[in-house]
């Protein structure tokens, strides 16, 4: 692993700033949802949290390399959908579990809803795009051949190689190599 540059670190401050920065704002806006009509309420609260998820995982993402747009089912199965139960089961009183993650007589989000909340922003992105990946030698000597064989395809220099090819192949039968 190589040592952070001057660049990386001044990257890392102003993310730890940001969170904290936004902590903040989730904090106010939960204290300004306190006085709203419930529902609305709690939907406010779950969406400022779930931003708050997808600027944790835009913060984390620290590598080498460039980042790999892949889709991951196991994530969005563990992760993102058990989230969504939850923060729809805190919103909607017709779903199970409603009494348990949205108790009567609390205005805000319980702490359990808050935290789904955060999951969903972290695991929804991170469903789509999983992280970095550096490339190997092979990798690179087989883009190096795919671009060199990009050029010589149908032009002058796929005959010229064509022709030496059959030189060499006229040689070899020429040659009698039991003599030697």
């Amino acid at each position: 692993m190589r040592k952070p540059d001057k660049k990386e670190h001044i990257n890392l401050f102003f993310s730890a700033f940001l969170i904290i920065a936004f902590i903040v704002c989730a904090n106010f806006f939960s204290k300004f949802t306190e006085n709203m009509d419930l529902m609305t309420g709690r939907i406010i609260s779950a969406a400022v949290y779930a931003v708050f998820g997808i600027l944790l995982f835009y913060a984390t993402r620290v590598g080498d390399g460039k980042a790999v747009m892949r889709f991951s089912p196991l994530t969005l199965i563990v992760l993102v959908l058990p989230t969504l139960l939850i923060i729809l089961a805190t919103l909607f009183e017709g779903m199970p579990l409603h009494k348990t993650f949205a108790p009567d007589g609390v205005t805000g989000l319980s702490v359990v809803t808050s935290l789904a909340a955060v999951a969903f922003g972290y695991g929804l992105p991170y469903s789509f795009c999983s992280g970095f990946e550096l490339e190997t030698d092979d990798v690179a000597e087989k883009a190096e051949d795919e671009e060199a064989s990009a050029v010589l395809k149908d032009g002058i220099e796929e005959d010229l190689l064509d022709e030496d090819d059959s030189e060499e192949a006229e040689f070899d039968e020429d040659f009698d190599f039991s003599d030697v």
